[in-house]
């Protein structure tokens, strides 16, 4: 690949991505196939004052060994020090830095409930970690690399060297390092998404309308004083930063017991290393009282009981159709891009930020103002081109937000 381009997406992570301050330590979790990669952004890092740099490496196929091989009593059991380690790097105001890039059905043959059980267990352990990253406690930033295996199922009929080279193309354009500039295009892009987000909470909508062809039909009702977020967050100590890049979304929280109807996925899920396809779900007072998968029924069933809370939404977010990365037409199997070539809604945990003074609030009383919680928050796909969203007014208003997939909202 063009080196210019690697630096300047490595340099694009830590300046605007992570907001790396001075003497503050990096936290990497990289797959060992993307070592190249997360070895520039560790120099980038040092290169703009870091005082250390830590690297997580994680091997999907060694995982696939375990979860074929081991005794069945160990998918229950994780490991307190992994506790301690995050508990020491979150103590110290780390921020975390993720590469997702996997197999989408390398565990295709393993079975889904070893899968959801070691999961659950990791969960369990890593909650406080969890929630002090979603609550923005600790800066965050999700980025990928391409893998062979997951380029080769985004481009088929292409050789391996050829296909890794067009998925680099694809994921270097979409977080803008193919520029000159790609900070001052971060921040003009920043700019951009907020304009939405200011227009979306004038209204302080009371619900939102969802329909379009394929079948989806749901209202979602939202938090009094809830708040839409998107490009650019910012931590608890007042520092911006970019939790996804790329990101085209603007999103919020949905009230837990607000939302009724159907929803149809719109594109395939990749999910722990299994696809989740052609699939529906129908909702009523907030929880899945119902759903179909052609493709991983069972992998989306031990997903919606992996507790009380992965049975409700999480996450509504809103991408126009029109945007950057679905116009590059490609199914790209990973839900950091697919999420943001398509509106998308999340079963699980919800930002606390979504709701205004939340850092204030303890965790009954963010689930009285409707806020879900859970161990789990998967992203999956409803937007099509034909999508209408009609948000209701607390006076029974009715405003168009999106028409035929794209913003309309005044």
């Amino acid at each position: 690949m063009n080196n210019c381009k690697l630096k300047n997406y490595a340099r694009v992570v830590i300046k605007k991505g992570l907001n790396l301050q001075k003497n503050q330590t990096l936290v990497i979790s990289s797959p060992i196939e993307c070592a190249d990669f997360a070895r520039l952004v560790a120099q980038t890092a040092y290169d703009e004052g870091a005082r250390q740099v830590v690297v997580r490496w994680n091997d999907e196929l060694l995982s696939k060994i375990t979860y074929k091989s081991a005794p069945d009593e160990i998918f229950d059991e994780f490991p307190d020090w992994q506790r301690v380690y995050f508990e020491h790097y979150d103590n110290i105001d780390a921020a975390y830095l993720s590469i997702a890039a996997s197999d989408p059905e390398l565990f295709a043959d393993v079975d889904p409930g070893r899968i959801s059980r070691s999961n659950k267990a990791a969960y369990t352990v890593l909650k406080e970690h969890s929630e002090r990253t979603m609550s923005n406690q600790n800066r965050w930033c999700v980025i990928s690399v391409p893998t062979v295996a997951w380029a080769k199922k985004v481009f088929p009929d292409l050789a391996e060297d050829q296909a890794v080279e067009r998925l680099w193309d694809a994921i270097l354009k979409a977080v803008r390092a193919d520029t000159q500039d790609p900070v001052a295009e971060w921040s003009l892009h920043i700019d951009r998404l907020k304009t939405n987000v200011e227009k979306l909470n004038s209204y302080q909508f009371k619900a939102m309308q969802i329909k379009n062809s394929l079948g989806t039909d749901l209202e979602i009702e939202l938090p009094n004083n809830h708040l839409w977020l998107g490009g650019s967050e910012e931590s608890t100590k007042g520092i911006d930063f970019i939790a996804n890049m790329p990101t085209e979304e603007v999103f919020t929280a949905p009230k837990r017991n607000g939302v009724n109807g159907k929803v149809v996925a719109s594109m395939p899920l990749n999910y722990n290393g299994n696809l989740i396809d052609d699939f529906t779900m129908t909702f009523k007072d907030g929880k899945v009282v119902d759903f179909t998968a052609n493709t991983g029924y069972e992998v989306l069933k031990q997903l919606i009981e992996t507790d009380e809370g992965a049975a409700y939404l999480g996450e509504l977010a809103l991408v126009p159709h029109d945007s950057p990365i679905s116009n590059m037409n490609i199914l790209f199997y990973n839900t950091l891009f697919d999420e943001n070539a398509s509106c998308h809604l999340a079963l699980g945990k919800a930002y606390p930020v979504c709701i205004k003074d939340s850092e204030d609030m303890t965790a009954e009383e963010l689930k009285e103002a409707g806020i879900n919680n859970s161990l789990v928050h998967v992203d999956f796909m409803f937007g099509t081109k034909d999508l209408e969203i009609i948000g209701i007014t607390e006076a029974g208003d009715r405003v168009a937000v999106m028409k035929e997939g794209n913003f309309v909202i005044d």
